[in-house]
């Protein structure tokens, strides 16, 4: 089996992880958080968050050749379970229909107290 670490040139490098694998038929995307192209936590709100993340992730959907109407699950990370009814406002905003599968769970701790992460499965 074939199987392709993909970087997208909208995100920051991160020397533990590629932002993507793609293996035959499926592409797993790394748990992304609010950062811009250059690292930074993005200002605003956990709304403000949950947008970036996905934007994040269109991203690196692209870059690996596939998109939100491609993807099969979704898993949400916060920081707190009292952000859930924002995350959620956002995600049916800016998620196709019909929504993929989906977990979201509250998370002990995030890579730089960041208050969400985001991580997808999608098709090829």
């Amino acid at each position: 089996m074939s199987v392709q670490k993909i970087n997208s040139p909208e995100r920051p490098l991160v020397p533990m992880y590629s932002h993507a694998v793609k293996i035959p038929g499926l592409i797993f995307c790394s748990g992304q958080t609010p950062v811009d192209s250059a690292g930074n936590v993005v200002p605003g709100d956990i709304k403000a968050h949950a947008a970036q993340c996905l934007s994040n992730l269109g991203d690196v959907l692209k870059t690996a050749g596939s998109s939100w109407d491609k993807v099969v699950k979704v898993n949400i990370y916060l920081k707190s379970m009292g952000d859930y009814a924002a995350v959620n406002e956002e995600y049916i905003k800016l998620l196709p229909d019909p929504k993929p599968a989906r977990t979201c769970i509250q998370a002990g701790g995030l890579p730089f107290d960041v208050d969400i992460e985001i991580e997808a499965i999608a098709a090829v």
